[in-house]
């Protein structure tokens, strides 16, 4: 007996996922799956260089309720996954989220069609009218293909959906609006194939997408996709899951999401964990902890306010404030791969003058640049780089074109490999700046640059940057102008400098209600904290001079490149520093964070780091 509820949701929102909800056998046999593969022609509902929306629904569910879709939906669509799991997905027909029933434009045909297939448990493929969250209408080029198990039953509908604008205007155009689309597409889509027949009757019990081959798998279509949402889409059935373990698709995986240099750093770890389980740990951070540990050795005299970063497995140390507030001008290096890790001051021919305050970051593995900083003679902006695996290292100055304005308390970092990034800090006369830099160091002759924009945050010092997607920049707090005040900061703000006019903008950042060892909270204003940035372009937060009683050492994370960023803390197992002032972390195979010094009230420790590891250590039988 059918109630008025089902008869009123059949007349008014037939889905893009819906269907009778029976667990449906499939007619034929397995056999020929495998050795049938559609060509992959211009006129088919595929182009590997297209953003592709994946959706996939719970056959089993009467009302077949998303329980995946992948980033790409999402950026499409405006709807967050979190909003849409569990729903079925004719609410993409409501021009307006609160609305009760689809858009009169929304032809009914095709989504009868829609119910037919999927009913008949075999595949769609056609063109709707969608809206996204804030209303806007796009054609939906739509195809939808039954995922059965071993026995044949259809456990779910996996929807692959290439988004573009409808250039319509909702006011004028009358109804229906795609029919003679639809139409011309499928005609279109049947010529590409022999005896002009169409790939739905030629192969309508059989899923499209699991007869391309395992290369056109690999390479084209999960390639492409996240860690998280290969992750994902490995349930759907056994072929997938298999290519899905496979080391070369899940490196590959890695190194489109990623970059090729962090997968480079991260080769080491692969070694012990293995591409899949290593994505997943950074992904969720089910690993992570803080352990502590001894090295030998000294840096001598005792210091603070140096500046330290790494290079491959090497932690780099240079200069700082001495007794009395003496600059120095000396390097050490701790190489982690030893075992028993000891400092070592490293013999140069030359050094830059001594100072403090200033920032060293490193070059392709084995360079490092330092730049600025307090001298004996005032505030510095000279750039000297070094190679730390030369014969005889050698400080080098570099110089070229109109250099930013002497300054310590700055902040830097490198994109690209080989740009220096300057930004803020201080002058001699306690002014503080705002402007940003660049300085590429691969050139013959590198000249200084400065990056115009039409606004730039408030002039600060003590402040983060960090980079994600290779030419995004994160700054993050410091002691920022406020009127006639100086202020700790909170914020954050974002810069793409891969942009012709790269421009900064505030990140409009929330606070992330979580479950688990996510918690929600804003982190506290603060200045001379660290930031660090994953491989998977998240941004860790830890320590700084942080007013109030808030804990220095509580770990915030970030990933700006959502839409709507939210902040999360960590709560992390093990020992974490208990001084997370005046300290310098370092990032080491993009797994290990080094966290060495911090201010004791007397000295600064070196030989007792913390390091917070990003995933396991033991090795995995993947």
């Amino acid at each position: 007996m059918t109630s008025k509820k089902d008869k009123e949701e059949e007349e008014e929102g037939e889905g893009v996922i819906q269907g009778s909800g029976k667990r449906q056998k499939c007619s034929f046999e397995e056999g020929g799956g495998d050795d049938t593969e559609l060509s992959l022609k211009p006129g088919l509902l595929f182009n590997p260089t297209t953003p592709t929306s994946f959706v996939v629904a719970d056959a089993f569910d009467p009302d077949f309720p998303i329980i995946y879709v992948n980033k790409v939906f999402e950026i499409f669509t405006g709807y967050r996954a979190d909003e849409v799991l569990g729903r079925n997905c004719r609410f993409l027909q409501y021009r307006d989220p609160r609305a009760q029933r689809r858009h009169p434009l929304v032809d009914p045909v095709v989504v009868s069609e829609i119910r037919r297939c999927l009913e008949e448990g075999i595949e769609f493929q056609g063109e709707l009218l969608n809206f996204k969250k804030d209303g806007t209408p796009l054609v939906n080029r739509l195809r939808l293909a039954p995922i059965r198990d071993d026995d044949g039953t259809i456990t779910h509908i996996i929807g692959i959906q290439i988004f573009s604008e409808a250039k319509i205007d909702l006011n004028r155009v009358s109804y229906p609006v795609f029919k003679e689309n639809c139409n011309q597409q499928y005609d279109q889509s049947a010529q590409y194939f022999s005896g002009g027949h169409s790939p739905l009757s030629q192969h309508q019990d059989i899923c499209g997408i699991l007869q391309l081959s395992d290369e056109v798998l690999a390479h084209n279509i999960l390639s492409r996709l996240t860690p998280r949402d290969v992750a994902s889409i490995g349930s759907v059935c056994r072929r997938i899951r298999q290519l899905t373990k496979n080391e070369h698709v899940r490196k590959m995986v890695c190194q489109n999401a990623w970059g090729r240099e962090v997968t480079g750093a991260l080769e080491l770890m692969t070694k012990k964990l293995g591409w899949g389980r290593l994505a997943r740990e950074l992904t969720t951070l089910e690993a992570v902890c803080w352990r502590k540990f001894t090295v030998r050795g000294a840096v001598e005299p005792s210091r603070c306010n140096f500046s330290a970063c790494a290079a491959g497995n090497r932690l780099v140390l240079f200069g700082g404030e001495g007794v009395n507030m003496q600059p120095m001008d000396d390097t050490f290096v701790l190489n982690l791969d030893a075992a028993n890790p000891e400092w070592r001051r490293v013999s140069v021919k030359s050094s830059p003058p001594g100072r403090w305050g200033h920032t060293l970051s490193s070059l392709n593995g084995s360079w490092l640049v330092v730049f600025g900083g307090c001298g004996r003679q005032g505030l510095l902006n000279d750039v000297f780089v070094l190679d730390l695996d030369a014969k005889q290292p050698t400080w080098i100055e570099v110089s070229g074109g109109a250099p930013p304005l002497p300054r310590s308390w700055h902040s830097s970092c490198i994109i690209e490999g080989s740009k220096l990034v300057v930004s803020g800090g201080c002058t001699d006369a306690g002014v503080l700046l705002s402007d940003t830099y660049l300085l590429d160091l691969t050139t013959d002759k590198p000249m200084w640059r400065e990056i115009p924009t039409s606004w730039s945050p408030p002039s600060r010092l003590g402040h983060s940057l960090s980079v994600y997607g290779r030419t995004k920049v994160l700054m993050f707090g410091g002691l920022a102008k406020s009127g006639h005040l100086r202020l700790r900061s909170g914020e954050s703000y974002t810069i793409d400098l891969g942009d012709e006019e790269p421009q900064w903008k505030q990140l409009e950042c929330n606070a992330f209600t979580g479950v688990g060892s996510q918690s929600a909270v804003v982190p506290p204003p603060r200045l001379d904290h660290v930031a660090v940035s994953m491989p998977c372009g998240r941004i860790i937060i830890f320590g700084g001079s942080i007013a109030g009683l808030h804990s220095p050492s509580q770990l915030f994370l970030l990933d700006p490149s959502e839409e709507k960023p939210s902040w999360r803390i960590l709560n992390v197992p093990g020992q974490p520093p208990k001084f997370a002032w005046g300290h310098s972390t370092c990032v080491v195979g993009g797994t290990r964070v080094l966290v060495l010094g911090g201010h004791t009230g007397e000295e600064w420790v070196l030989n007792e780091l913390h390091e917070l590891c990003l995933a396991s250590k033991q090795d995995s039988d993947q």
